[in-house]
């Protein structure tokens, strides 16, 4: 395995509630995989992540779509149109309803809630993994 197989991975979590940011924490853990080691920051504002994601370094963002003022689907689509060479983002949603709002903000995977601790850490390691191959996945909800 290279050492580029092993860096370490960056995983922004978007939300104002702690507790949501806390359980995408303990759900993803510090690996999705051998081949994927992750750390995680998080994000309560949607200035703290246009910052993050100027800066650099993230490799796959978990948006909820419940936050507020600024909801995770319309953040999404603002980093798809601002950031170049945007990484992949998933759309944490309430209803399965808001698929479709899901397809209109660009996210490439969506995880509906209550949480599921076996679909959130595949859905990420596969949007990461399709970074490093330039594959598409399909990870709708």
């Amino acid at each position: 395995m290279s050492d580029a197989e092993t860096e370490t991975l960056t995983v922004l979590v978007y939300s104002d509630d702690r507790a949501v940011r806390d359980d995408v924490r303990r759900i993803l853990g510090s690996s999705l995989g051998a081949d994927l080691p992750i750390r995680v920051v998080e994000c309560a504002t949607q200035p703290a992540v246009m910052a993050a994601f100027d800066q650099g370094g993230i490799d796959l963002g978990i948006l909820d779509g419940e936050a507020t003022p600024s909801g995770g689907m319309g953040v999404c689509r603002q980093l798809k149109d601002e950031i170049p060479f945007c990484p992949p983002l998933m759309l944490l949603l309430a209803r399965p309803d808001d698929a479709w709002l899901g397809a209109w903000s660009r996210a490439e995977g969506a995880v509906g809630y209550p949480l599921d601790p076996l679909r959130l850490p595949q859905v990420a390691a596969d949007l990461l993994r399709s970074r490093r191959t330039g594959a598409e996945v399909d990870t709708a909800s």
